[in-house]
C-alpha cells in the first residue's frame, strides 16, 4: 500500500519514509518554469478586481467606534471558503494552484517515532470537567500538533471557575492532580481571572500543566489565553500558548483583534523537535496581517519556514514566503518568493537555490511585472545559463482581500467579546504617550517573552 503524504500550507511535506520539499507544477511565480510551459495554466486565472460583485455586510463590535462596512463575498460562498480553508493544512490558497506531492529530497532518512506520533496519531482535546465527588481534571498529557495554525475558542473550551478553588487529590491509578482558581486586581482597573490545573503519573514519569485566563481593564482591553506544558514517560516534552486580544489601536482609534499561538515539542529518545509561532491581526476597516515562523529537526536534517501576508484594507496586498533546509553534511537548499499588488498592477519575484557539501552553488531567479493592461513581462535566469525575457498576454490574478477577515474573526471571538468590561471611575483619564513613534508595518504581535524552550534552542538561521 502506498504511504500517505502530509502536506503543509506553505510548501513542506512530511513523508513516512523521508522529508521533502513540496515541488509545484510549472508556474512562473512558484517554481520558476519557463513561461512557454505555463500558458495553459495561466489562462485559467481570473482577475480578482472587477470579477464577482462584492457584497456589503455590516458588523458591530463592543468598542465606541461605529460599525464599518466590510467587503465580503456572498454568505454561501464565504462559508464554503472558510470551511474548506480556514486552518486545514491540506488546503492551499487559490493563488497557489497546481501544488503536487513532491519528489523526495536527495537526503532521505527514516521517519522518527517522534514525528510519527506528532503527525499520524489523532489527539482529541479532552476538556477538564469539575465533577461532584472532588474528582480531578482529566489528564491532558498530549503534545500539540504541527501545522494546525491558531485554534479557535471552541477548540480550547475555556471554562473559568467563578469561585476561588484550591484542591488536589489522588486517582484510583495512583496518579495525582490539582486544580486552583483565583482573581488578581491591579492598576487601570486591571482584572485577571484564572484557573490552573495539572497532574502527574504515580511515578512522576509523566506530568502535565495547563492554565486559562481572561484579562480586562478600564481602557476596553480584553484578553483570553491558555498555556499548557507537559512531558510523557518516553521523555517527550512540549509547551504551547494561545492568546486572543481585543483592544483599541492608539493611532487609528479602531478596534483591533489579535490572535497568536506558539508551540514547541522535543523528542526524548532521538534528535528531533520542532517550534512554531503564528499570529493574525485584524482591524475594523479591513487591515489584516498574518504570518508564521517554523523550525524543525529530525536527526541529521533541519528546516525553517517563514511566511507573511499583509492587506492594508484599501486594496494593497503583500505576500511572501521563505523556506530552507540543511543537513549536517553542509548541503543546503531553499526557495523564496514575494508578490505585491494594488489595483491590478504589481509584481512577483523569487529564487530557488541549492548548495552542495562542497560549496557548489546553483540558483534560478525569476520575476513577473503585471502592467495592468493584460500584458505581463516575464524574465529569469539561472547559474546553468538558461534565461528568458518576454512579454505575454495574460490575465492577472491575486487576492485583494483575505479569505478570513474582520467579520469572520469577530464572529469566532464571542467568548472574548463577552468578557465583562471594567467600569472607569469618573476622575480617571487615559494616559496617552505622544512621544512614541507608530509601530512599523510587519512587526510581530507584541507579547510577553515566552518561557525558554525545552532545552535545545533551534540553531541560528543563515
Amino acid at each position: 500500500m502506498a504511504a500517505a503524504t502530509t502536506t503543509t500550507t506553505r510548501g513542506f511535506a512530511t513523508h513516512p519514509s523521508r522529508l521533502s520539499f513540496l515541488h509545484h507544477l510549472p508556474h512562473p511565480h512558484r517554481n520558476n518554469a519557463h513561461p512557454a510551459d505555463v500558458d495553459e495554466l495561466s489562462k485559467r486565472r481570473r482577475l480578482t478586481i472587477g470579477g464577482n460583485r462584492l457584497g456589503v455586510s455590516r458588523i458591530s463590535c463592543c468598542c465606541s467606534d461605529p460599525a464599518v462596512p466590510i467587503r465580503s463575498s456572498s454568505p454561501a460562498e464565504k462559508r464554503k471558503k472558510s470551511d474548506e480553508r480556514r486552518f486545514d493544512s491540506n488546503q492551499r490558497p487559490p493563488q497557489r494552484v497546481g501544488l503536487k506531492a513532491a519528489a523526495a529530497l536527495p537526503f532521505a532518512s527514516e521517519q522518527s517515532q517522534f514525528a510519527s506520533k506528532q503527525n499520524s496519531k489523532v489527539y482529541p482535546r479532552r476538556r477538564p470537567r469539575c465533577t461532584p465527588g472532588n474528582t480531578g481534571p482529566q489528564s491532558r498529557d498530549t503534545p500539540p500538533k504541527r501545522d494546525t495554525g491558531i485554534a479557535s475558542e471552541k477548540e480550547w473550551g475555556i471554562s473559568l471557575l467563578n469561585e476561588h478553588v484550591k484542591e488536589s487529590g489522588t486517582n484510583e491509578d495512583a496518579s495525582t492532580w490539582y486544580r486552583e482558581s483565583g482573581e488578581e486586581l491591579g492598576d487601570t482597573g486591571y482584572r485577571c481571572r484564572w484557573t490552573r490545573m495539572g497532574g502527574a503519573s504515580h511515578d512522576s514519569s509523566s506530568e502535565w500543566r495547563e492554565e486559562w485566563w481572561e484579562k480586562s481593564d478600564w481602557t476596553g482591553y480584553k484578553e483570553l489565553g491558555v498555556e499548557k506544558s507537559g512531558r510523557n514517560a518516553e521523555g517527550d516534552s512540549w509547551w504551547e500558548t494561545w492568546q486572543e486580544v481585543l483592544h483599541q489601536d492608539e493611532w487609528s482609534n479602531l478596534a483591533r483583534i489579535e490572535r497568536s499561538a506558539q508551540k514547541r515539542a522535543k523528542s526524548g529518545t532521538e534528535n528531533a523537535g520542532w517550534s512554531e509561532k503564528w499570529w493574525e491581526k485584524y482591524d475594523a476597516k479591513g487591515w489584516t496581517e498574518k504570518g508564521a515562523h517554523k523550525w524543525g529537526r529530525l536527526n541529521e536534517q533541519s528546516w525553517w519556514e517563514k511566511w507573511g501576508e499583509h492587506y492594508d484594507g484599501r486594496g494593497s496586498v503583500l505576500k511572501w514566503t521563505d523556506k530552507w533546509a540543511e543537513t549536517e553534511l553542509g548541503t543546503k537548499w531553499g526557495d523564496k518568493w514575494e508578490e505585491k499588488f494594488f489595483e491590478g498592477i504589481g509584481s512577483r519575484q523569487g529564487e530557488t537555490w541549492h548548495v552542495t557539501s562542497n560549496d557548489e552553488r546553483w540558483s534560478r531567479t525569476w520575476g513577473e511585472e503585471h502592467i495592468g493592461n493584460g500584458k505581463v513581462h516575464k524574465y529569469g535566469k539561472s547559474t546553468t545559463g538558461e534565461s528568458w525575457d518576454i512579454v505575454v498576454d495574460e490575465e492577472t490574478y491575486y487576492e485583494a482581500v483575505p479569505h478570513y477577515g474582520w467579520a469572520d474573526v469577530v464572529g469566532d471571538s464571542t467568548q472574548l467579546l463577552s468578557i465583562e468590561p471594567r467600569e472607569k471611575p469618573p476622575e480617571v483619564y487615559p494616559n496617552f504617550d505622544f512621544t512614541r513613534s507608530p509601530p512599523a508595518m510587519g512587526t510581530p504581535l507584541p507579547e510577553n517573552e515566552p518561557p525558554p524552550p525545552p532545552e535545545d534552542e533551534p540553531p541560528p538561521e543563515d
